[in-house]
Order: C-alpha cells, then sequence, then structure tokens
C-alpha cells in the first residue's frame, strides 16, 4: 500500500471520526430535549427514574453500536477485514478499546484501528458524562424534594 492510499484512508478516518461525532451529538441533545420535557428526572421515587436511567443508557448502547457499525463497513467496504461479522467483532473490540488481537488490520489500515479507538474512548467518556449529569440532575431534585429540607420550601 502506498502513501498516498494509506493518507486516503486516514482522511477516511477521519471523517468517520466526525461522523460519531455528529451522530453522538444529534442522539444526546434528542435525549435532553426529551427529558426535560419528562416529570421523571423530579420523581421522589425509586422505580421510575431508575427506568429513566435504563432507558438513557439502553440509548447511549445503541449510539455506540452504529458508531461501531459504520467502522465495521468500513473495514468491510475497504477490503480490509474479510468479512462483516470480523469486521463488527474488531470493531467492537476496538471500539471499546478492549483489543483482543485475535484479529488485526492489514498494515495500511492500522492507523484507522487507532483513530476508532481513540473516537471510542471519546464517545464513551461522552456518555459517561452525560449519564452522570443526568444521575446528578435526578440526585439534586431529590434532594430538594426531601422532608426538612429548606430549600424545597423556598
Amino acid at each position: 500500500m502506498g502513501a498516498a492510499q494509506m493518507i486516503t484512508i486516514l482522511l477516511i478516518s477521519f471523517l468517520l471520526m466526525a461522523l460519531c461525532v455528529a451522530i453522538h451529538a444529534t442522539g444526546l441533545m434528542g435525549t435532553i430535549r426529551w427529558y426535560d420535557r419528562s416529570s421523571t428526572l423530579n420523581d421522589a421515587r425509586f422505580w421510575r427514574p431508575t427506568w429513566l436511567l435504563i432507558r438513557v443508557a439502553g440509548w447511549l448502547v445503541l449510539l455506540h453500536l452504529l458508531e461501531i457499525s459504520l467502522w465495521a463497513l468500513l473495514y468491510a467496504w475497504g477490503h480490509a477485514i474479510p468479512n462483516i461479522n470480523s469486521a463488527l467483532y474488531f470493531s467492537s473490540v476496538t471500539y471499546t478499546t478492549v483489543g483482543y488481537g485475535d484479529v488485526v488490520l492489514p498494515e495500511g489500515w492500522r492507523l484507522t484501528g487507532g483513530v476508532e479507538a481513540l473516537t471510542g474512548i471519546l464517545m464513551c467518556g461522552w456518555s459517561t458524562a452525560f449519564f452522570f449529569a443526568i444521575l446528578s440532575r435526578i440526585y439534586r431534585s431529590q434532594q430538594a424534594q426531601a422532608p426538612g429540607n429548606r430549600s424545597a420550601a423556598d
């Protein structure tokens, strides 16, 4: 593989990283709009906020699976990995930085795997921060509603 071809693959990788950011941003902004209209965040009971967290976690996993699938399609399309099943497997262990090493990219594609891993780290970190922000909001709301809390009466 020549340098020009490797640079092309790397540019495609950066475009795919940008697409993952766009997908994640769209998914999280939609979730923000949805839960801002929901009374669940202000519910002092246990199960309604817990069910909200389960749905948010499921949605985040679906976003990650979509992003992983896009990377897998790149590997299969570019013949870097022989079939879609292996490409999905490789992509999932690369994106999540598990990195078993039993399936590897050809030499000209190896930097792409690194870009995918860095993208996965960023997207997983973003999801963790988002999940924590929702949990913090639930906690603050429940603290404000707690009996004897002066701020609830203000």
